[in-house]
């Protein structure tokens, strides 16, 4: 029997049973073990490109700790009409906030080679709205994704956290890449 065919059904077989037993890990136990997977990978891939095993190390610690650093999504549910209106006079305050800053840094038009570039907005934000009575009582947050371009909430959902970002920095809430606002003022 042929050696790479046999490493390969092995390696499968052990992410499978590890990814089974992640099935019932809090939120926060899942980022350490993706985390400290996902660095080592990164770490192994840096060091396999020729880079020094001191930056392999590295950019597999920075890796593992990007991946780790997540929202933790406690629960989602759907969205009140009130939670959907909250969450939507926010975003669009938060919005109008960041499209005047964007017009208010952009470079004046003199030059087409000007070197300076008006930061974008993103297509999507993260914003607060209100709990209610079907929010986790473990959540610190409650937060709906409104999207920039259709300037709508996206969905129905809201996505209860236990660890809120920081303001201003970009989250992953299941599909969604947002940057979070908070409540928007």
């Amino acid at each position: 029997m042929r050696s790479v065919p046999l490493r390969f059904s092995a390696l499968a077989v052990v992410a499978s049973l590890g990814a089974s037993a992640c099935s019932n890990l809090t939120p926060a136990e899942n980022a350490g073990v993706f985390g400290t997977t996902g660095g080592i990978a990164a770490g192994a891939i840096a060091r396999a490109a020729g880079m020094s095993t001191a930056g392999s190390i590295a950019t597999g610690v920075a890796a593992g700790a990007l991946i780790g650093a997540t929202t933790y999504i406690i629960a989602k549910h759907e969205a009140s009409v009130r939670q959907r209106q909250i969450a939507d006079t926010r975003a669009r305050a938060a919005f109008k906030r960041m499209s005047a800053e964007r017009r208010r840094t952009a470079p004046a038009q003199t030059s087409s080679r000007s070197p300076l570039k008006a930061e974008k907005i993103p297509r999507y934000i993260a914003v607060d709205t209100v709990k209610d009575e079907h929010t986790s009582p473990r959540a610190r947050k409650s937060v709906m994704i409104w999207d920039t371009q259709s300037e709508q909430v996206v969905g129905n959902g809201v996505y209860d956290v236990q660890t809120p970002p920081p303001v201003g920095s970009t989250a992953r809430f299941e599909t969604y890449s947002a940057q979070y606002v908070g409540s928007g003022s």
